[in-house]
């Protein structure tokens, strides 16, 4: 059994995450922008279908990506150089989740339901959570978003309408985050996808590490690309 939370209810402790399904913690609460940011510095974060309740979880192991770990393969900067593709943060975030919403192959439905993208629209008027677009000829063709903290950020989920479209925002967002001496991307949990670009799995413990040291940890940068595709493409 897990808690059911009233808005006002705290979190469990994640310790008590069930082991199967792995990491489901809580259900109920609300998705306001207090709740939201409260899980993320807890290492919580929601995650249900449209005809099911707010549920929270915190899975063990967790899959993260360090950014000077990204791994950019020989095919993937042959793409970046001869395409010449426009990379921005937060040109378009509303349009970025809601591609991340749409159906794909084998995946009818989503689970950034219309009250999941609301919510984070108001995180992102608020600041704390941003948009990586990528463009081809002015048109939107891949992206991801997610949250950011200190000096972690915690991504949500990418798009891609083009091949590797997905990877090249991610490898320019990792890259930059590099720069910016970010610690550690949350990619929540493992996929082939995430992990041939670099993430691995740590334990729920040593991810709480992360939080208890970086999360108050100021930024001062303001989000836009200070990095040319030669620096990304050219960097091991």
């Amino acid at each position: 059994m897990i808690p059911w939370l009233t808005p006002e209810c705290s979190f469990p402790p994640i310790e008590e995450a069930l082991e199967e399904p792995n990491g489901l913690l809580a259900a109920g609460a609300d998705l306001s922008p207090e709740r939201l940011l409260s899980a993320y510095r807890q290492g919580i974060f929601p995650w249900f279908a449209d005809d099911e309740p707010i549920l929270w979880w915190s899975p063990n192991p967790r899959c993260v990506m360090r950014p000077e770990a990204i791994h950019l393969s020989k095919s993937l900067r042959k793409r970046i150089r001869r395409e010449g593709f426009d990379v921005s943060f937060d040109n378009d975030f509303a349009a970025v989740i809601k591609a991340c919403a749409e159906p794909r192959p084998g995946q009818p439905e989503t689970w950034i339901t219309e009250d999941i993208q609301q919510a984070y629209i108001n995180l992102h008027r608020l600041g704390h959570a941003h948009s990586v677009e990528v463009r081809e000829d002015g048109q939107l063709v891949g992206g991801l978003y997610g949250i950011a903290i200190g000096k972690l950020f915690f991504g949500e989920s990418m798009f891609s309408r083009r091949t590797d479209a997905s990877k090249i925002a991610y490898v320019f967002f990792a890259k930059q985050l590099q720069k910016w001496g970010y610690a550690l991307i949350d990619c929540q949990v493992y996929n082939d996808h995430l992990a041939s670009l670099g993430a691995e799995v740590i334990p729920r413990t040593e991810f709480k590490q992360y939080l208890d040291r970086y999360l108050d940890m100021p930024c001062t940068h303001s989000w836009q690309f200070d990095l040319a595709t030669d620096d990304i493409v050219s960097s091991q």
